[in-house]
């Protein structure tokens, strides 16, 4: 990888010419140590909404560190996490980020 493909990794804009294989099973793993623990707290019957807590567990932090990385650019953020710029900007407002 040249230092200017490196520069945009460390930015939060990933080429699309990087191959990033870990990335993916480290979410992997966050949402399985989550899935892990609300069972673990809910006893035997897990609660009706566990997608959408966990879903939620994920998707702030996530939006929080693209947008740190992005220095608030909601257009860059969006196209980074794959989303239109106003469903960034919906879970912004849901979030409080």
């Amino acid at each position: 990888m040249d230092a200017s493909a490196k520069q945009k990794t460390m930015s939060g804009e990933v080429p699309e010419s990087v191959s990033q294989p870990g990335r993916a099973p480290c979410l992997r793993d966050v949402v399985a140590r989550s899935v892990s623990q609300y069972l673990a707290d809910m006893g035997s019957t897990p609660p009706d909404d566990l997608y959408q807590r966990i879903v939620e567990e994920v998707e702030r932090p996530l939006f929080r560190t693209v947008l740190d990385h992005t220095d608030g650019n909601q257009s860059k953020a969006a196209r980074i996490l794959g989303l239109t710029r106003s469903t960034l900007r919906s879970r912004i407002r849901k979030y409080d980020l």
